[in-house]
């Protein structure tokens, strides 16, 4: 059966499992389908993520090291200065980078914190990088803030479906994730917004993942899918792998189901090998985070992700300038690709 690429948000449980049952290569020819009627296959949105404020969270994420109802040896840190977190910033675009991404461990950020993260934001921009905050829960006012600011996406994970959330998170609710990601829309933020696999779930929840995740009012612009990282002290150290093709069929299905987003390849890239990586670009995977780590758990090294964009012909995405933008952020962006150029492989030289 042949799936439209229609942008839709009407998917079923039915639909949705039909998708998990194809043959993989059925599916997986599916998907690439659906990504070449998007975007450039050979293209990858390459980001870089920074942890601004390390440890000593208030929530109870099984999952999460920075938990701080878990004894995870895991050193934690006050918010970084401006200055430091714009020279990171610097150092990521000259690396490739064309998207710089925040994160702190907060259940929401306090109001004292705002001015700097303000200020964060407007020196990032004004890098020619596009940014990138998870801050946890927002206010509708916050948003707005960061939105005058000129945030560009706003991270906020649904984690899993909402059958199984209890199972992972207690201290906040499905409901508060669905309302901040109202208010970060309301506001005209892209939305990044996606889930961790391999948490203990059933296919059945990574079914009910999506269908939330591709059934909200406008579609995530990021769909981040994540494989767990496992911690030692954290309720989910032992927890039982997930099979390697099991987390492709989701990401293809993700594709499917979301054809205009970018999906990012995103934690838990280090257990990967090449090959299981070539396999999820090929089921429509298009953005990573690239750098050494994905705030507090390991990720490949940029030399790493050279060489495979190398072997796979693969050039990293350039930052998309709007119609509203000048013709001086226009210049920055024409530059930034000639680094890219410069930096990765050219396949079709």
């Amino acid at each position: 059966m042949q799936y439209s690429s229609a942008i839709r948000h009407d998917w079923t449980e039915p639909e949705v499992q039909a998708l998990f049952s194809l043959p993989f290569s059925d599916l997986i020819y599916q998907a690439q389908t659906v990504h070449r009627a998007y975007f450039d296959p050979n293209a990858v949105q390459v980001s870089t993520l920074l942890s601004i404020k390390t440890g000593a969270c208030p929530e109870d994420c099984k999952y999460c090291p920075q938990s701080a109802h878990y004894n995870t040896d895991l050193e934690t840190e006050r918010l970084m200065k401006v200055r430091a977190v714009l020279e990171e910033a610097r150092a990521a675009k000259a690396k490739g980078a064309t998207r710089f991404c925040m994160g702190a461990a907060w259940k929401n950020p306090r109001a004292k914190d705002m001015p700097a993260i303000l200020e964060m934001v407007q020196g990032v921009k004004a890098m020619g990088l596009e940014t990138c905050m998870t801050l946890g829960s927002l206010s509708s006012e916050q948003a707005a803030s960061l939105a005058e600011a000129g945030l560009d996406y706003y991270n906020h994970n649904l984690d899993t479906s909402p059958e199984y959330y209890g199972q992972i998170i207690t201290t906040r609710s499905y409901q508060e994730r669905l309302d901040t990601l109202s208010h970060v829309r309301d506001v005209g933020m892209k939305v990044c917004c996606g889930g961790i696999l391999g948490l203990g779930e059933s296919q059945r929840d990574r079914v009910g993942l999506l269908l939330t995740l591709a059934n909200l009012p406008a579609h995530p612009e990021s769909v981040p899918i994540n494989m767990l990282v496992r911690v030692e002290g954290t309720p989910l150290a032992d927890v039982e792998d997930l099979e390697p093709f099991e987390f492709i069929r989701t990401l293809a299905v993700a594709r499917i189901m979301m054809p205009a987003s970018h999906v990012r390849l995103s934690a838990g890239r280090t257990a990967m090998n090449e090959q299981m990586q070539a396999l999820c670009f090929l089921a429509g995977a298009n953005s990573i985070f690239y750098g050494e780590k994905l705030l507090t758990t390991e990720n490949p090294m940029a030399d790493a992700d050279r060489a495979l964009f190398k072997k796979l012909g693969i050039h990293p995405e350039p930052i998309q300038v709007s119609d509203e933008d000048d013709e001086v952020a226009q210049l920055m962006d024409q530059i930034q690709i000639q680094k890219d150029r410069e930096f990765f492989y050219d396949a079709s030289r």
